[in-house]
């Protein structure tokens, strides 16, 4: 939360400071490749077949080959991260062209994503292995330094905007540099922690080990199943290049809101219940298996339905209380909010394939969400191409929901399909209860529909005003839900498992 707070932070000072113009479209497109891929192959491919390998040998092997593994997986993912950084740099025109082709070649917006690409790409590196290091934190249950280091990019960043952006011809760039600063300062921000588990790696290139060759394995269908939200968002970024100037920073500010409850409640599940789901697997304790499972798709309900409706219903007043001061305009609020509502409508979505995945990779099994994610990858590229021509980006924004939600949906049918999954007792009664209290809840939304006074207040006024119909809902909607009978047993199922109870 710490961390998205700044991430807010940041975003109101890029907005005020540069709008949504040329320069803030070829930052959003530069800073936005290298995030990606650190999505796709640090967070998302390499966490996935990481944790399960590192799990096994935490549980099954001495704590030499432990700290062999970590040392040759570390070695060998550098060398390869490496190449892709400078293979990424000397590309970068290349790479633009690719990821944001309406960009006119001899165009502003061209020029500077390009030259911010050569800076913002060798993040990828750094970060990655920042990654590499949060899941060793993650196997040892040290979750709070993982999830603390972002709050180093947002604030290199702001110290960028401020310090370095007066002193550059082009202001703009100076995020670039904050980004390559970012990736640093994140890293060398792990190695105390490293060093207290006495697990800080000597890099050691083996790629014939056992334990990398199985990652190495887990990977390959990985890069794609575990980031089909990321590549469907991407998509959304390279059509959008061919709209109007400003369609591709109004994605991004919609984006970055949804992106709040996405990082607080779905990858917050998803980083904790990994290594739970892979610890019962190796255990061989299925029944532990599903009841975890289970338990983090009732949070998702929990949680992610009413995040969405407030996402839905106040989407102008965050997105005016928040950017629209300066550069910012209340036209560029206008259609960040058509965006918005769009993203919200798949919020819930978006969560559960954070969760619904890890059930797969838990258990090695990465071919299944592969499958799953070239059809949702094609439903959404079909839809865009539709979509956009009716409701320009907030099309795009539309079609990345409906394809979570079939990606969601086929992933929990392969996982009862399976067996690994079977829910537990309470469901329908669960899901009546949390259907009324998020009724009751929308009156508040409703009582306040008007977007012109939040164009009328000050900067005071308005967040005084979404601060205090924050708090109403969130306590109406959890004195909604004790009123109608939800209780903690109903998030957290406990069912015993041998010896052992697990929840």
């Amino acid at each position: 939360m710490i961390s998205r707070v700044l991430g807010f932070v940041r975003d109101i000072v890029i907005a005020r400071v540069f709008g949504a113009d040329a320069g803030t479209d070829a930052f959003f497109v530069a800073f936005k490749i290298p995030n990606f891929m650190r999505r796709l192959f640090a967070e998302g491919a390499f966490s996935q077949a990481f944790v399960p390998v590192l799990s096994e040998y935490k549980e099954t092997k001495s704590r030499e080959e432990l700290k062999e593994l970590v040392e040759k997986t570390a070695g060998s993912l550098a060398a390869v991260l490496f190449v892709i950084t400078l293979l990424g740099v000397l590309a970068a025109p290349v790479l633009i062209f690719i990821f944001a082709p309406g960009f006119d070649t001899e165009g502003t917006r061209h020029d500077l994503a390009v030259e911010m690409l050569r800076l913002t790409f060798p993040y990828l590196f750094f970060i990655s292995l920042t990654a590499m290091a949060g899941g060793v934190l993650n196997t040892f249950g040290k979750f709070v330094v993982p999830a603390i280091t972002p709050v180093f990019l947002n604030l290199s960043l702001l110290a960028a905007m401020f310090w370095l952006a007066p002193l550059l011809d082009e202001p703009i760039i100076a995020l670039a540099w904050g980004v390559l600063l970012a990736g640093v300062v994140q890293l060398a921000f792990q190695f105390p922690y490293l060093s207290k588990l006495g697990l800080m790696p000597a890099l050691r290139f083996d790629r014939d080990h056992a334990g990398v060759q199985k990652i190495m394995k887990l990977m390959l269908p990985a890069l794609f199943g575990v980031s089909i939200t990321q590549i469907n968002l991407l998509v959304d970024t390279l059509l959008a290049s061919f709209l109007v100037t400003g369609s591709v920073s109004w994605l991004y500010f919609s984006d970055r809101l949804v992106e709040f409850p996405l990082g607080i409640f779905g990858i917050a599940l998803a980083t904790v219940i990994l290594p739970a789901l892979s610890k019962s697997h190796a255990a061989g304790r299925l029944n532990e298996f599903s009841a975890n499972l289970d338990s983090g798709l009732r949070w998702v309900v929990f949680l992610g339905v009413p995040a969405a409706l407030g996402l839905f219903f106040l989407a102008t007043p965050m997105l005016a209380t928040l950017f629209q001061y300066d550069a910012f305009s209340t036209n560029d609020v206008d259609m960040a909010t058509l965006s918005l509502m769009a993203y919200a409508v798949g919020l819930p979505a978006f969560i559960l394939v954070k969760v619904l995945v890890p059930g797969f990779t838990a258990r090695q099994d990465m071919k299944t969400p592969v499958r799953i994610g070239i059809i949702a990858v094609i439903s959404n590229m079909l839809m865009s191409v539709v979509l956009v021509f009716f409701l320009n980006h907030a099309g795009l924004a539309l079609a990345t929901s409906i394809a979570a939600f079939i990606n969601a949906g086929l992933l929990y049918r392969a996982l009862v399909k399976s067996g690994a999954y079977v829910p537990q007792p309470g469901w329908l009664a669960f899901l009546i209860k949390v259907f009324i209290a998020n009724a009751l809840v929308c009156v508040v939304y409703f009582y306040d529909s008007a977007t012109l006074q939040w164009y009328q207040w000050g900067a005071l006024d308005r967040s005084i005003n979404l601060f205090g119909e924050i708090i109403i809902v969130l306590l109406g909607y959890f004195l909604c839900s004790w009123l109608v009978g939800l209780r903690r047993h109903h998030l957290v199922y406990k069912q015993k498992v041998g010896n052992d109870e697990a929840s």
